[in-house]
């Protein structure tokens, strides 16, 4: 097993020198904090890392979580590691002091779960998903709700899911149709749940369901789904609790992440089985977008955390495998020379280079998206607020998307520099490349988070999040500008913002006229067009750090550790955003053989 999971030189050169954690503490909620506690939380959650979670990443493959006798058997190592996730306040920390929390910076919190993340992505889904329920709990439940659920949830006593999916309703949440009935001060639920991640499973005292229902007469559609707070056992006064008629009928055993149970669960079928509302009645989709929401930039997070593990992993195997001779000028070979070592041959530096652009790429647009919650809750400007409330919404679908999807190409680049033996479970890259796979469909697929982003973020408001955007990508671009190396790149990136603008006006000149099937047919291919160019701007922004810190006399880090995100940059602008020219081409073409409704035309 390789040895090397992580970067944390990088993540604290984007942290402190590149994302500007300094206008976060700035803020009131967070004036306890400083860089000093901040490095020592980091090196904490690595140590943590080191001796929870990467050890146990392999076995979890090898021995997954599976459905036995009526219960969900995982390794012994997820209740340790809940249990240690709570005793070190990991799952209380973006929480309020009063509320037993540490008033962690969400960014900060971010940054120490992508070093779980890389170590071992089965483990911390169980208490990330915890936290996410005790967090919608906060904020929508009524008293006896927080009282009762919240300050076990932190602990890790209790542990935590959302119950959305149903066998026929998947992304098409309007057709749920798991039902609520009214009795007394509680519901009774009656339904079938499926691909529930960590739904039941040996190492939880009690599991609290968050789940969705229809109570009698609701509206039809999203209008009428309605919020649920649905524990396995129900406590009851004196500190008893009883079974709440919630049962595992089964589990999923899936390609990758093997080690992190997915069930299907059936609530009711005794018809004892009681819900409490969340809420306010038919607001349930509104609320759980909350959780939803946070899940997708924890989604692109763990995309981040495995492309980083699979860079190291793929970057230590490269310097160690010895494998053909270079080419020598005038295109002749030594057959007399001992071999090279692989990392020397130009196409596996550039599968190694675009591994190191995806997974550093990533860990920022994910860190930025963090930093833009924290200043949307409490930034003391309400205009400001609302500002980086709407860069939050646009940031979102591609933070979950673009680390998941090019997480998964770069993941197979990682593979490819293994050759044959990337394909044997005797390395790790293979284990990389089955888990990230999933991520591109967890919570929302690709193709459910590009509708979302042209159809609704790129529009709304009348373009308000996009120029915004566009301010802070200018901002870049003033400061590219004074360094003559990064000023032929800033051009590269301004006529990248001038092509977008070109493209989403020619897209929304169709929904304007009513023709929504052609305005979105090709969302995908926006999406993959914009989060280039979002990920051109932030490689852009770290080389401008780097060239500024080259210059310095207070620089933290070599100068070969600056130049290297420079070269990164270069690689970038040279590989994938010319690309861009070849994908606005795509969406302009007036060829939709996708809109095609005559089946026997196309297949």
């Amino acid at each position: 097993m390789m040895s090397t999971y992580t970067d944390i030189k990088t993540l604290q050169f984007i942290l402190f020198e590149v994302l500007g954690f300094k206008e976060v503490l700035e803020l009131d909620r967070y004036a306890d904090h400083d860089k000093e506690s901040a490095l020592m939380l980091i090196n904490s959650v690595k140590d943590l890392s080191d001796k929870e979670l990467y050890p146990f990443f392999r076995e979890m493959d090898e021995a997954p979580a599976h459905y036995r006798d009526g219960e969900i058997i995982v390794h012994p190592q997820v209740k340790e590691y809940i249990a240690k996730s709570g005793e070190l306040g990991l799952i209380a920390a973006p929480f309020g002091y009063e509320e037993g929390g540490m008033q962690l910076p969400q960014v900060l919190v971010s940054a120490v779960a992508w070093i779980q993340e890389c170590a071992n992505n089965h483990l911390p889904n169980y208490s990330g998903l915890t936290q996410a329920a005790a967090n919608l709990i906060d904020h929508f439940g009524n008293d006896h709700l927080k009282n009762t659920y919240f300050p076990r949830m932190l602990t890790g006593e209790w542990t935590g899911t959302m119950c959305l999916t149903e066998p026929q309703a998947g992304s098409s949440l309007s057709d749920i149709v798991s039902t609520a009935t009214p009795s007394g001060d509680h519901y009774l639920i009656k339904g079938q749940k499926i691909f529930i991640s960590g739904g039941d499973f040996k190492g939880s005292e009690n599991i609290v369901h968050l789940l969705l229902a229809r109570i009698e007469g609701a509206p039809a559609g999203t209008r009428g789904i309605s919020l649920f707070v649905v524990p396995k056992y129900r406590p009851e006064e004196g500190g008893d609790a009883t079974f709440n008629d919630v049962n595992v009928i089964g589990d999923y055993q899936k390609m990758g992440q093997r080690g992190y149970c997915t069930t299907h669960l059936s609530f009711g079928d005794q018809n004892d089985c009681r819900g409490w509302l969340v809420g306010e009645p038919h607001q349930g989709l509104k609320y759980m977008f909350m959780m939803m929401n946070e899940a997708r930039i924890a989604v692109g997070r763990g995309a981040a955390g495995i492309a980083m593990a699979a860079s190291k992993a793929s970057l230590q195997y490269a310097k160690e495998r010895p494998q053909g001779r270079p080419v020598e000028d005038g295109g002749n070979k030594d057959v007399q020379k001992e071999q090279t070592l692989i990392i020397n041959h130009p196409d596996v530096k550039r599968m190694l280079q675009y591994q190191k652009a995806i997974s550093e790429g990533s860990l920022y647009l994910v860190l930025l998206s963090s930093k833009y919650y924290d200043l949307s809750m409490y930034h003391s400007d309400p205009e400001e607020r609302q500002k980086y409330s709407s860069l939050l919404g646009l940031l979102t679908p591609i933070t979950k998307t673009y680390p998941a999807e090019k997480g998964m190409t770069s993941v197979s680049n990682g593979l490819q520099v293994f050759g044959g033996y990337g394909y044997c479970q005797d390395f790790i890259l293979q284990q990389y490349f089955r888990d990230i796979r999933i991520y591109s469909i967890y919570e929302g697929t690709t193709g459910i988070q590009s509708l979302d982003l042209l159809g609704r973020k790129i529009t709304m408001k009348n373009g308000e999040a996009a120029c915004a955007l566009y301010g802070q990508i200018n901002a870049t671009l003033a400061r590219a500008e004074k360094h003559a190396e990064l000023e032929p790149y800033a051009q590269q990136l301004k006529g990248a913002l001038d092509l977008n603008t070109e493209i989403t006006t020619y897209l929304t000149g169709f929904a304007k006229e009513g023709n929504y099937r052609r305005f979105l047919a090709d969302a995908t291919v926006f999406m993959e067009f914009f989060g280039t160019l979002v990920m051109g701007w932030l490689w852009l922004d770290m080389a401008v750090s780097s060239s500024e810190k080259m210059n310095s006399t207070e620089s933290s880090f070599s100068e070969d550790f600056y130049k290297s995100k420079v070269n990164t940059m270069k690689f970038f602008f040279k590989y994938e955003m010319t690309a861009l020219p070849g994908l606005a081409e795509t969406l302009k073409n007036g060829d939709m053989t996708t809109m095609e409704n005559d089946l026997n035309v196309l297949f």
